[in-house]
C-alpha cells in the first residue's frame, strides 16, 4: 500500500514538470508494535528523528511509542540538532561523526582542509552526499501511475517504480549465472515514462559486472502502457525490493563490500520513515542458491527469504518500488576500490554501519568481572598463512596477569553471530592477514587490530582500520619472521608470500602485544568503559 509523492523540478529555469517519482512507503507494523519498523541503535536515532520531525513529535506524544523516553532524555536533547552529514543544510559541528586526518596533507592536497574534504567525500557520508546530488532522471513520470527511474552518475546507484523486468528467456538458460553482463537483453527492462536515452547512455561508462548497473540498463526501454495496469506481469512484488550483484559470498572481506554498500544505498534512497524497514525483498542478481557463512547479516536488511534469478525464470516481474544499490567493485567505490587520501581515519559512514549490524543482531558489550584486556587471536585452519609456532605464541603472552587470552577459529561450525559477540568484547584481535581480520569492522573503538603479517599486502586491512577508525598494528622487523617455505602461486607458479606458512620470534610478539595494550589502555573510551563496566558490577553486588 502507498501514497503520491510528489517533487516539483525546475528545467532550463523557465519549465515547472511535476514529477511523480516515488511512491511514498508505509511501512507495515506488527501487530501491537507500530515502531518497530524503526529499530535504529540510540545514537542514531536523533540523527533519523531530525529527518522525519513530525515523526519524531508523533512518538513523543504517544505513550505506546518505544522511543519516547530516549526523545525526552537529556542526552538526546544535546544531539537533538545532530545529522548523518549528507543532509542540506548539516554542518560539520553537527555530522554524526566526524573524521580526522592527523597525517600531513603535504604531497597530497593543497591544505589541510582539502585532506579533511576529500576524505569525507572518498569515504564517509560525503560519498552519499554525492551519490544524492548527482542522481538525476532518466525516465520521467507523467501521470500517478507511471513508472520512473531515477540514477547516480555512471549508473552506481539506481531506483525506480513500477518497473518491468523479463525474465522469461532464463529458462532456456543452461550454464549457472553470476557476474554475467548478459541477464537482459533489448526490451526486457522498462517502464512506462519519457525515457531520457541521450541521458542514460551518456552514463554507460562503467559496463562491468561489478562497477555499475550498465549492463542492464542499457537495455531499459519505454513501454506502451504502465507494465502493471497492462497486466503484463506474472509476478508483481508489492514490498520494496533490492537487487543485489554481490561479490563472493564465501569471503567476508568482499562479502562485507556488499553490506556496507547496501547500508549506504539506505541512506541515499532515505526519503521516507520506513527506509531502515527490514519488509523489503532481496534479488540476488545470480542462479545460485544464496548462501555464505555470513547469511545472518542479511537479517539486517530483510526479514523475507533471499530469492535468486531462478525464483523468477520464466516470468516477467514488476517491482513497485526498487533499488538497485551501490555495488562491491564500483571504480573509487566503498571500500574495495577506495582511494583513501593519506593520513586520514574514522569514517562515520562505517561506524554507522557497524553500529546498525551489531544493534539489529543483538549483539551488546557484555559486563567484564576485572580490568584484564581481552586478547583472541584467530587461528587460521587452512593450507596457507598458518602460525607454526602458534603454542608458543600464545603460552608467552597467557602468562601476563593483566591479559585474558583466547584462542577462536572463526570457522563454519561456530556461528557468525556468535563471531561477532567475541569481536565485540576483544581489545586486541591478533591474525595472520586473510579475510577474517574484516572483523575489525566490529571491534570497539578503542580496541587494536595486530595483522601479525600482512603478507606483502600492506595496505589491505590497514586501510580498512583506518575507514573504521580502528588501531592498527602489523609485525615491524622482517628479520624476526620465519616463512616455511618461499611460497608459490598456485596458478601462476611465481613467487607469492600469501601462499606459505610462517613461525614467528616470540619475544618480538611479546613486545608488539604489550605495544597495543599500551594504546589500548591509554584510549579515553576505554577508560571510560572501565569505569561504566565497575560501576555496573557494584550495582549488581548491591542488586544480590
Amino acid at each position: 500500500m502507498g501514497r503520491v509523492r510528489g517533487a516539483v523540478m525546475a528545467f532550463s529555469g523557465t519549465i515547472v514538470v511535476l514529477l511523480l517519482l516515488l511512491v511514498q512507503y508505509i511501512p507495515s507494523a506488527t501487530c501491537g508494535k507500530p515502531y518497530e519498523y524503526i529499530n535504529l541503535p540510540k545514537a542514531h536515532l536523533p540523527m533519523y528523528f531530525k529527518r522525519f520531525p513530525a515523526l519524531e513529535k508523533q512518538c513523543a506524544e504517544d505513550e505506546t511509542c518505544p522511543y519516547r523516553t530516549v526523545i525526552a532524555s537529556q542526552s538526546y536533547q544535546n544531539r537533538k540538532e545532530g545529522c548523518w552529514g549528507y543532509e542540506e543544510g548539516c554542518t560539520e559541528r553537527n555530522r554524526y561523526a566526524n573524521h580526522s586526518c592527523p597525517g600531513s596533507h603535504i604531497g597530497y592536497v593543497k591544505s589541510k582542509q582539502a585532506q579533511l574534504d576529500t576524505f569525507y567525500s572518498q569515504a564517509d557520508f560525503g560519498f552519499v552526499r554525492d551519490q544524492m546530488r548527482e542522481t538525476r532522471i532518466m525516465c520521467e513520470p507523467q501521470f500517478p501511475h507511471d513508472s520512473s527511474l531515477e540514477c547516480s552518475k555512471y549508473l552506481r546507484f539506481c531506483r525506480g517504480r513500477n518497473l518491468m523486468l523479463n525474465f522469461t528467456d532464463l529458462v532456456r538458460r543452461t550454464e549457472p549465472l553470476r557476474y554475467k553482463m548478459d541477464v537482459l537483453g533489448p526490451g526486457q527492462i522498462g517502464g512506462h515514462c519519457r525515457l531520457h536515452g541521450e541521458r542514460l547512455r551518456d552514463e554507460l561508462q562503467h559496463i562491468s559486472p561489478l562497477q555499475s548497473w550498465g549492463p542492464e540498463l542499457r537495455f531499459f526501454e519505454r513501454l506502451e502502457r504502465p507494465p502493471i495496469e497492462a497486466g503484463v506481469c506474472d509476478v508483481v512484488i508489492e514490498r520494496p525490493a533490492f537487487i543485489m550483484k554481490i561479490d563472493a559470498a564465501i569471503n567476508m572481506y568482499h562479502h562485507f563490500c556488499d553490506f556496507l554498500n547496501l547500508y549506504a544505498s539506505l541512506h541515499v534512497n532515505l526519503s521516507h520513515a520506513g527506509g531502515f524497514d527490514t519488509d523489503t525483498q532481496v534479488l540476488v542478481w545470480e542462479s545460485f542458491t544464496y548462501a555464505s557463512p555470513f547469511a545472518d547479516t542479511f537479517k539486517v536488511f530483510s526479514r523475507h527469504p533471499i530469492a535468486d534469478l531462478k525464483t523468477y525464470a520464466g516470468k516477467v516481474v514488476c517491482f513497485k518500488n526498487v533499488v538497485l544499490p551501490l555495488l562491491p567493485r564500483m571504480i573509487f567505490g566503498l571500500y574495495y576500490n577506495t582511494p583513501i587520501i593519506y593520513g586520514c581515519e574514522n569514517s562515520g559512514l562505517f561506524h554507522a554501519f557497524s553500529e546498525h549490524v551489531l544493534h539489529r543482531l543483538k549483539v551488546r558489550m557484555t559486563t567484564r568481572p576485572d580490568e584484564r584486556l581481552r586478547i583472541t587471536f584467530l587461528s587460521r585452519q587452512t593450507r596457507y598463512r598458518r602460525v607454526l609456532n602458534e603454542d608458543e605464541l600464545m603460552g608467552r603472552i597467557a602468562k601476563n596477569p593483566n591479559y585474558a587470552v583466547q584462542r577462536v577459529s572463526y570457522g563454519h561450525d561456530l556461528p557468525f553471530v556468535e563471531q561477532l559477540r567475541i569481536t565485540r568484547n576483544t581489545d586486541i584481535f591478533i591474525g595472520m592477514h586473510g579475510a577474517g581480520l574484516t572483523h575489525l569492522l566490529f571491534l570497539p573503538k578503542w580496541a587494536t587490530l595486530f595483522e601479525l603479517y600482512h603478507c606483502e599486502d600492506p595496505n589491505c586491512y590497514r586501510d580498512l582500520a583506518r575507514l573504521r577508525g580502528v588501531h592498527y598494528l602489523t609485525w615491524e622487523r622482517d628479520q624476526l619472521v620465519y616463512p616455511e617455505g618461499e611460497g608459490k602461486h598456485p596458478e601462476r607458479d611465481e613467487r607469492h608470500a600469501k601462499f606459505t606458512n610462517y613461525a614467528f620470534d616470540v619475544g618480538e610478539f611479546e613486545r608488539l602485544v604489550g605495544k597495543a595494550a599500551t594504546y589500548v589502555r591509554g584510549h579515553a573510551e576505554f577508560q571510560k568503559f572501565l569505569t561504566t563496566n565497575a560501576n555496573r558490577a557494584v550495582k549488581r553486588k548491591d542488586e544480590l
